[in-house]
């Protein structure tokens, strides 16, 4: 009956594996304390356990509150992601930008207006992007003391998906425009080629990191 009941929670679990099997292990290890202390109050093996899993509660609630968990845990891995990786790409893109190609002087075609209200929009965002992380996290101590599990994800989901959605919005915008004024400015040299590819691949890998939070929530609702 507990792995029966244990079978029922993790199928209504979605999150990171790692924690979803941390959870999953409480709740065994709890399940069972509780079922040896029935069997030595001379409960029969399949009272013991049907009393065990009454005691711990409706799976559904108790599904509620583990989703609550996975969707916390899986937000804040995004989050410090977002803070420590988009200012670290940016840092080493200009790095390789500097070392292996030079200054902008050494471009082979003028730079336009349009184009530089891009580049300061796309370079102001690798700065505001970190705050944005930093103020979400803040957010998501400080309400973790008033909101209930469900709506604290659902909070967190918003607060990700901005800057996640911010982040990506700058780097589609600056891939765009310099394709439209100059394919050849996104590979100034090899490294930056490569590390331009990566700052792509790493934004989208954030933006599923954000949506799994969002599928948390559809979760937590369902």
């Amino acid at each position: 009956m507990i792995e029966a009941y244990l079978g029922d929670l993790r199928s209504r679990l979605d999150g990171p594996a790692s924690a979803k099997r941390d959870l999953l292990r409480e709740a065994r290890d709890g399940l069972n304390d509780a079922a040896d202390a029935y069997r030595e109050g001379g409960w029969s093996e399949h009272d013991a356990q049907r009393r065990a899993v009454a005691d711990f509660g409706p799976v559904h609630l108790i599904a509620q509150g583990f989703q609550a968990e996975l969707g916390m845990h899986s937000g804040t891995r995004t989050l410090w992601k977002l803070i420590l990786g988009v200012p670290l790409m940016q840092l080493t893109w200009e790095f390789a930008r500097k070392w292996t190609f030079g200054d902008w002087s050494q471009l082979s075609t003028p730079t336009p207006g349009w184009y530089l209200y891009v580049a300061q929009f796309t370079h102001g965002s690798v700065y505001l992007v970190p705050v944005l992380g930093v103020f979400a996290l803040l957010c998501m101590r400080r309400l973790s003391r008033r909101m209930d599990g469900a709506r604290l994800v659902r909070t967190a989901g918003v607060l990700i998906g901005e800057a996640v959605g911010l982040n990506l919005l700058s780097v589609a915008l600056m891939v765009i425009a310099t394709g439209f004024l100059d394919a050849s400015r996104l590979f100034l040299s090899v490294p930056c080629g490569i590390l331009m590819v990566l700052w792509v691949v790493v934004s989208v890998r954030l933006a599923l990191l954000a949506r799994r939070s969002w599928r948390s929530c559809a979760t937590i609702v369902a």
